[in-house]
């Protein structure tokens, strides 16, 4: 299969490696040095166990209509910089391509051929000006969540931290030929999938954990494991993540985990920084709007109020702009 991943950061990088690695004709879309990386010594992957693949047999470029019509593209890319890259996405599609998304958070698409009262809503805050929808054809999606944690350690360099789970399912809830497809193809990558008739729902089962790890850990410089075992963290995040339960709930929304359970899940994760930190340490642009700013424009629509979740977004937005008009990210070290 032809598959195309734009964006071989952590994820992308760790998803494109191992389509590769089961046979697959894979062409990474990214820059920089991540990009000049991979093309003079292919990408090195990491695995948990501390076993090393190098994929050389792998196409890189900068630009999407280089690659060619595909049979799936993955979009990779933190849920901000779609944009930059929408307008391109045609050029990559022939009659039966799919598209599959792997943002953390709310995804733009998240009211498409979704049957109930706000159906074709466009979330505002994801995508502004209409360009995502305009040029990214919602019929050809199919969601994904992401479990699995990776980082970028150098150029060309993935490490696996841990999980290998990717649930995939319809926007509508159907099971098609399509989706099982991407199941059996995931599957033969070494990963694990399974078919969702309400991927909405294991959207808001992660989400629940990005909306408050992440952000805490960004303004607070810990990992996952700080975050639950300190009671004062541990109680906002169990805040936060009942207020978007509220929301959910009012949008048809079931969780088949509790709160305690999801929060015992991430601190088994252990001293891993979350995206949001290691973004942060890295002065990038962080991941605002997905993560936080959708759970407070989903909760607007079900007037629904969330105070915690708000006090962290505004908190966290400022530091988000307080980077990149500096230029600089922020990391702990050592005292003078």
């Amino acid at each position: 299969m032809k598959i195309c991943v734009v964006g071989a950061g952590a994820i992308g990088g760790l998803m494109g490696a191992k389509l590769a690695l089961a046979g697959n004709e894979v062409t990474l879309v990214d820059q920089g040095p991540q990009l000049e990386a991979i093309q003079k010594e292919g990408l090195k992957l990491i695995w948990e166990d501390g076993g090393e693949h190098v994929v050389t047999d792998i196409a890189a470029t900068d630009t999407l209509a280089e690659a060619g019509l595909q049979d799936l593209v993955i979009l990779a890319l933190k849920a901000h910089y779609l944009e930059q890259v929408a307008r391109e996405v045609p050029a990559l599609l022939g009659p039966e391509t799919m598209i599959v998304t792997v943002q953390n958070g709310i995804p733009w698409w998240y009211f498409h051929r979704h049957g109930g009262p706000f159906d074709g809503h466009r979330l505002k805050s994801l995508d502004p000006g209409g360009v995502l929808e305009k040029h990214i054809d919602g019929d050809r999606i199919v969601g994904c969540v992401v479990y699995p944690a990776a980082a970028v350690v150098e150029p060309g360099v993935v490490r696996h931290v841990e999980g290998d789970r990717f649930p995939v399912g319809e926007l509508d809830g159907t099971e098609t030929p399509r989706v099982r497809t991407l199941k059996a193809l995931l599957e033969q990558a070494g990963f694990r999938s399974r078919i969702l008739d309400d991927i909405r729902s294991e959207i808001w089962l992660k989400a629940w954990g990005n909306l408050s790890f992440n952000p805490i850990s960004a303004l607070t410089h810990a990992t996952m494991e700080s975050i639950c075992r300190f009671p004062e963290t541990r109680r906002l995040a169990e805040t936060m993540m009942r207020e978007a339960q509220d929301i959910a709930h009012k949008l048809g929304i079931t969780f088949r985990h509790t709160i305690e359970k999801r929060i015992e899940g991430a601190e088994s994760v252990g001293a891993h920084k979350t995206s949001m930190l290691q973004d942060v340490e890295l002065g990038r642009s962080l991941e605002v709007e997905a993560l936080i700013g959708a759970i407070l424009e989903l909760g607007a629509l079900s007037e629904t109020p969330a105070p915690s979740i708000e006090a962290v977004y505004a908190c966290v937005k400022l530091l988000n702009r307080t980077m990149l008009l500096e230029g600089a990210g922020v990391r702990v070290g050592e005292a003078a």
